[in-house]
């Protein structure tokens, strides 16, 4: 996959909770989980551009597995919300499907950089005299 499709798929995914979290109520309790929606939600596209620049392949990884961890949380108060605010359903269930896809994305690119790295490793051990 092209990297800029999965940087501008990460960037409407945190604009499409943006647009979620104006809904909410302005309770503390329901901003609070608005907050930290929008914090983790902002970090995947954030981090994963940061990823497409990594220097080496240990970094790269390491970038996608944080990318991993704030897309579960995503996911998570995506659910909570969806639980607590039933009436933003269909909406939310379409910001839960997009979170879902590109999490399968970002664990496959963990499990491909993992095998190639591999891989090299392998390489370089039988290639060394």
């Amino acid at each position: 996959m092209n990297p800029q499709h999965l940087i501008t798929r990460t960037k409407l995914l945190a604009v499409g909770i943006f647009h979620i979290v104006k809904e909410l109520p302005k309770l503390n309790s329901s901003q609070t989980m608005a907050n930290q929606l929008i914090r983790v939600s902002t970090s995947v596209g954030a981090n994963y551009r940061a990823a497409c620049k990594s220097k080496s392949v240990r970094d790269f990884l390491y970038k996608l597995k944080v990318i991993e961890e704030e897309l579960d949380e995503t996911i998570y108060w995506l659910e909570l919300i969806w639980e607590i605010h039933p009436y933003l359903g269909d909406k939310i269930l379409r910001l839960l499907t997009e979170a879902n896809e590109i999490m399968s994305i970002v664990r496959n690119s963990i499990r491909t950089a993992r095998t190639n790295q591999q891989k090299k490793q392998n390489q370089e051990l039988i290639s060394y005299p």
